[in-house]
């Protein structure tokens, strides 16, 4: 039986996830999460933990971590977490099934949470 995970990531953001810890005293990984904000409503956040929270799901590939707060879960799940570098843009992206739209800068995203009992079940099979 496989371990739940609300998302997955990709090979480039678990190497950019690595980087970032390596860089930073105390750190155990990232904490994603959502909050209310810009012109489409809503916005991912990442921030570094140095105290994993228990209440978080815990996602590891290849000794990155990354940690999803409780009330982010269903708006989140099924997201792939990447991270790409461009010529604008360095970052991680978040190909998210729960995202309706976005606004025309990429900023900031419309989201609709997933189903709750698809979640659950995720949960109780995993």
């Amino acid at each position: 039986m496989g371990r739940f995970a609300v998302i997955t990531m990709t090979d480039k953001a678990a190497d950019r996830v690595r980087e970032i810890v390596a860089t930073r005293e105390n750190a155990h990984g990232i904490r994603l999460g959502i909050k209310k904000g810009g012109c489409a409503g809503m916005e991912y956040t990442v921030d570094l933990v140095t105290d994993p929270n228990t209440k978080d799901d815990h996602i590891e590939r290849d000794g990155a971590h990354v940690y999803v707060a409780p009330e982010a879960a269903l708006f989140l799940f099924g997201t792939e977490m990447d991270f790409e570098q461009t010529t604008l843009r360095t970052g991680f992206t978040f190909h998210n099934p729960n995202q309706s739209s976005a606004c025309g800068c990429g900023e900031s995203v419309e989201l609709k949470p997933a189903d709750l009992k698809a979640l659950a079940e995720a949960r109780a099979t995993a």
